[in-house]
């Protein structure tokens, strides 16, 4: 059965002996026919560590080298593309003012100290204006302290006495009279029908003669 070949371009060579290649690879998206590009890793063996990030090389498959390792790097296909990097002078002078500009904005300024020459003449100078004071001072004389002045001692006021509260009687409220009761309605139809079935007079009314 022959071995699979595989062309990539070299991403990482910092392992010892070990180069990872990414292998690129096109194909028709199945539902909405779109050409997509799919990429996949092979960490591949490099014997004398000869190969590169950014080269085009061809892996072989081989038996495990490691866990990770099962491919071998055959040859070199093309270089490393160089990067052209494009160096304007003017801008970056422009940059490099701005940013020293912005660096002594933040520092603050420390405030200016007086020389110490001005220091040195100004004390004796205070000095000579206090002296004098100080004698005159001491010549005149002390004025006589004045005897404190005793105010006297007001009598404490007695508290007040309050009068005690009489209890006054509690108003009754005159009670409301009952409404009389009615007497019962007598009950002259009933007795009526039964003296006028019976032939006897009611109760209370007398027979007719």
């Amino acid at each position: 059965m022959p071995k699979r070949v595989l062309s990539g371009t070299v991403v990482s060579d910092k392992p010892d002996k070990t180069v990872v290649v990414r292998v690129e690879r096109r194909v028709k998206h199945p539902l909405y026919g779109k050409i997509i590009r799919l990429s996949k890793k092979y960490h591949a063996h490099d014997q004398d560590n000869a190969y590169r990030a950014g080269e085009q090389v061809r892996i072989e498959e081989c038996a495990p080298i490691s866990k990770l390792k099962s491919w071998s790097v055959i040859d070199r296909i093309g270089e490393a593309r160089a990067v052209t990097v494009e160096i304007v002078e003017g801008a970056t002078a422009e940059a490099e003012a701005a940013a020293s500009a912005a660096v002594e904005a933040k520092e603050p300024k420390a405030p200016k100290k007086a020389p110490a020459a001005q220091i040195v003449e100004e004390e004796p100078a205070v000095t000579e204006v206090a002296e004098p004071a100080e004698v005159e001072a001491k010549e005149a004389p002390k004025a006589p302290k004045k005897a404190p002045v005793k105010t006297p001692a007001k009598a404490p006021k007695a508290p007040a006495k309050k009068a005690p509260a009489k209890n006054a009687p509690a108003k009754k409220a005159p009670a409301k009279k009952a409404p009389a009761k009615k007497a019962p309605a007598k009950k002259a139809k009933a007795e009526d029908v039964a003296a006028a079935d019976s032939g006897k007079p009611a109760k209370g009314k007398k027979a007719k003669s």
